[in-house]
């Protein structure tokens, strides 16, 4: 039976839209994905992918029609079928079901898209039954994309088995994102203390110390937790586990240890490792990578971070605020270098605050160890003297036990499609053995994203464009989209809307008083480009930013919602009137 195509609603007040132009002609094969015709609102213009694959059967409206929303403007089917309602008026309504993914769509609700006729919301019932040593989907690694492909894959009725060498939760849970943001608490509690008597809270000694032992011990509690829940969910979900590293072989069978087990579709989930670089000195004892620092349990007097990326900038405020002198040396011209280039500078003058030292356009060349003590010679000449180092400078896939399959890479990394399938047909590996987006809540998409395409074939993507970041120092900091650079670079003119805390009500009741928030908009439709923010709860707002992004709503339709008072999130809103030249507690633009 044809499938009708309608004319999209892209926004609350959208009526009608005018068709650009046909990019597929009447007896075209079309593809599910393929981009079919170009469309123009008063607000903005798209492109309309298919969503079903087959024969363009018929254009009821040509390039130049304006024609209502939920209208049929043509039909996809099989070849040779003939549109029954091909010769109905030009006014035929389109069926309820599209009337009411368009009111969905309309609402700023993303419509769930149905899997393919012939593709089961579940392994059909009644399959064949699997040996015991033979699973629908093989996950391995349990990191934030296994266990999330895992847990999705049981979900949807397949046998699933996953294997992890070590930890459930990867190095988000035992080595990254948990454990570092229980020390940089830590780190915003001493801030607290150090402004209590301006409050008015007398505090009977200004004195403190850290006790490192129970730092780590309390730490290591947190990522317990966790990771036992993460275990548990997985054997509350039926997924057979098999501790150990396990070696994949091209005839998707995997092999921990002695036990050998069958699959009929395997996820790589490997993640990655820390990244080393190859200078004199690297492989002292006193020269530390994110692994092992946080099992730290004696403060040295000075650190050196090589590295101004997120670790790096993330764990030497840890230990900046726990009293140690704290270098940190940036090749960039810039620390977080992939920030937008004010929040970056604005980020770097607040921690130089602080008692950093930031140290740009350097690296380090050769790195010698004596009395107990490094030092650091950098490539412009300088020195920097320090009790221990800390190497930081990114995460490369993690590889291992995967060495037998001949997988196409991409500089080092998996390269996948949009349904995160590898080269190999019926290996897919989502999360940061890919390198498209090396960050935890990437990969839970991804991984879900995989175990679906397994379960029903390959029939949704992992859209990642409005993936939000973020740097939880203090203030934080957050983005999502593209920044002003790289917006004027694709688009040219572009507007720019910011708003600050310095003035918001509950950031100066908080004494959290610092920092903005930038919007960046395309300057014809008013489409938001991107959003940065440098403030407090700058990485709980963002994900504001990412469902509007995703969305798709306008700066315009943005500004019709009510931000609640007080709040930091009122800055946001600020920010996004001031695109237009219309936030309140802005002075007026100049013209």
């Amino acid at each position: 039976m044809a499938v009708e195509i309608i004319m999209p609603k892209l926004g609350v007040d959208m009526s009608e839209g005018e068709i650009i132009e046909w990019k597929k002609q009447e007896g075209e094969s079309v593809q599910e994905g393929d981009i079919l015709l170009e469309i123009m609102s008063d607000k903005t213009n798209m492109e309309l992918e298919a969503e079903s694959s087959g024969i363009l059967l018929k254009i009821v409206h040509p390039a130049g029609d304006t024609v209502p929303v939920t209208e049929i403007i043509g039909y996809i089917g099989a070849q040779g079928e003939v549109v029954e309602t091909a010769a109905a008026s030009a006014s035929e309504p389109a069926s309820e079901v599209a009337q009411v993914s368009a009111d969905l769509q309309a609402a700023g609700l993303q419509v769930p898209k149905a899997p393919k006729s012939d593709q089961p919301t579940q392994v059909a019932a009644g399959k064949p039954e699997l040996a015991e040593d033979e699973y629908d989907m093989i996950v391995v690694g349990g990191g934030p994309a296994g266990y999330y492909a895992a847990i999705r894959g049981a979900q949807l009725g397949a046998k699933v088995a996953i294997v992890e060498k070590s930890e459930f939760g990867g190095t988000c849970l035992n080595k990254g994102c948990i454990p570092t943001k229980t020390y940089l608490k830590n780190a915003e509690i001493l801030d607290g203390l150090k402004i209590a008597a301006g409050r008015g809270i007398n505090l009977a000694s200004t004195n403190y110390s850290i006790d490192m032992d129970k730092t780590v011990d309390f730490k290591n509690s947190v990522v317990k937790t966790l990771t036992s829940g993460v275990r548990g969910l997985l054997k509350a979900n039926k997924v057979a586990i098999f501790n150990g590293l396990g070696t994949v072989n091209p005839d998707k069978t995997v092999t921990i240890g002695s036990t050998t087990i069958r699959g009929h579709s395997i996820i790589l989930a490997t993640g990655s490792k820390v990244s080393r670089i190859n200078i004199p000195g690297i492989n002292s004892s006193l020269v530390m990578t994110s692994d092992d620092i946080l099992d730290l349990r004696e403060l040295p007097k000075s650190l050196a971070v090589m590295g101004g990326g997120v670790v790096g900038i993330e764990l030497g405020l840890v230990f900046a605020s726990y009293g140690v002198q704290v270098t940190v040396i940036e090749m960039a011209n810039r620390i977080i270098p992939a920030m937008d280039q004010e929040v970056s500078k604005e980020l770097e003058k607040i921690l130089t605050k602080k008692g950093m030292i930031i140290k740009t356009q350097a690296g380090v060349a050769e790195i010698v160890e004596a009395n107990n003590q490094l030092t650091l010679k950098l490539n412009d000449g300088q020195e920097v003297v320090a009790d221990r180092a800390l190497l930081s400078i990114g995460r490369v896939p993690q590889l291992n036990g995967l060495e037998n399959l001949n997988l196409e890479l991409e500089r080092g990394r998996i390269k996948v499609n949009d349904y995160q399938e590898t080269s190999v047909p019926g290996i897919y590996a989502p999360g940061d053995v890919n390198g498209r987006r090396m960050l935890a809540h990437a990969a839970y998409r991804m991984g879900e994203v995989a175990a679906e395409n397994v379960v029903w074939g390959n029939v949704r993507k992992a859209h990642l464009d409005y993936t939000p970041a973020a740097v939880y120092t203090h203030p934080e900091v957050a983005m999502c989209g593209i920044t002003e650079e790289a917006a004027r670079q694709k688009y040219g003119n572009v507007l720019i809307g910011k708003a600050s805390f310095t003035g918001n009500g509950r950031a100066l009741a908080s004494n959290e008083a610092q920092g903005f928030v930038k919007v960046v908009a395309d300057s014809k439709y008013h489409e938001i480009l991107g959003v940065h923010i440098i403030g407090p709860s700058a990485a709980e707002m963002i994900n504001e930013a990412s469902t509007i992004m995703e969305n798709e709503l306008t700066v315009d339709e943005l500004l019709l919602s009510i931000h609640g008072h007080p709040t930091f999130s009122e800055v946001l809103y600020e920010a996004f009137a001031d695109v237009l030249g219309e936030a309140i507690h802005n002075p007026p633009k100049r013209k």
